[in-house]
């Protein structure tokens, strides 16, 4: 019976329009929208499939601010058991390398954990490399960007899918995942799990329950930084073409001025 943390995301929704603040041009997250992000909640379903099979718990563990809630208890209402968030003003900026950082800290503080599950990559940063360093950090296999997973006892099977043709990976407990857009279709919450999502147990930790020094996260110690942006341009009025016989003609033209054809 495996004990599943899943790291979930809150982001910005991609049908919202997304910016950068002003000064350390991070993504603005109040400036949009914001939801958990899909590939999480496939994350999240794939664990709770495992558990109906085979029993366990699962956990959903996200690092982000107040309204991070929000994320948590969507997971919670599908059906996850309980939940950590790491909160602290500190985090802001990090980079990927940070934030696997911080995540590895608080999965080490949540007892028994053998499997760790994750989308591939985030809508918000798309750096789709957060899974590998946690299992470089914790020094656990990983098996990432998996169309199918299987677990039977301590073993672990999966295919990953590429232009090249389909790879079979298998790993043994403990071991961290990261599944892409195929391998499930996320449930929807009921009535009951959402009202049920309200009672269960959602754990904060800061930097200093982690035991990680504020100094080595956030933007001001990242390794990357964003030195300067530039908003895309505003939408233009297209153009009309009277159609006199030569309205193809005329379409082949503008066509051709775009460099399309």
């Amino acid at each position: 019976m495996p004990n599943i943390v899943v790291l979930i995301k809150q982001v910005p929704d991609t049908w919202s329009e997304r910016k950068l603040t002003d000064g350390d041009y991070t993504l603005d997250r109040e400036a949009a929208d914001a939801v958990l992000d899909e590939i999480n909640e496939r994350a999240v379903e794939e664990a709770l499939l495992i558990k109906e099979a085979q029993g366990g718990e699962v956990t959903v563990l996200t690092a982000g601010p107040d309204r991070a809630t929000d994320a948590i208890r969507k997971a919670l209402s599908m059906g996850a058991d309980k939940a950590v968030h790491v909160n602290d003003p500190a985090v802001h900026g990090s980079d990927t390398i940070q934030t696997a950082w911080v995540l590895a800290g608080a999965i080490g503080q949540i007892e028994g954990v053998e499997l760790v599950i994750a989308g591939n990559e985030a809508t918000d940063g798309r750096s789709g490399a957060v899974p590998a360093i946690i299992a470089e950090y914790l020094g656990i296999p990983q098996l990432t960007h998996l169309r199918k997973l299987t677990l039977e006892g301590d073993k672990l099977t999966g295919e990953r899918e590429t232009d090249e043709g389909i790879f079979h990976l298998e790993a043994t407990l403990p071991a961290i995942v990261s599944v892409t857009e195929k391998i499930n279709e996320p449930r929807f919450p009921s009535f009951k799990g959402i009202m049920a999502a309200k009672k269960k147990e959602v754990t904060t930790f800061t930097l200093a329950d982690l035991g990680i020094d504020p100094e080595t996260v956030g933007v001001a110690n990242a390794g990357t930084s964003v030195t300067a942006s530039t908003p895309k341009p505003a939408r233009t009025a297209g153009e009309k073409a009277a159609d006199e016989g030569d309205g193809g003609d005329k379409v082949a033209q503008y066509l051709i001025s775009q460099k399309i054809i």
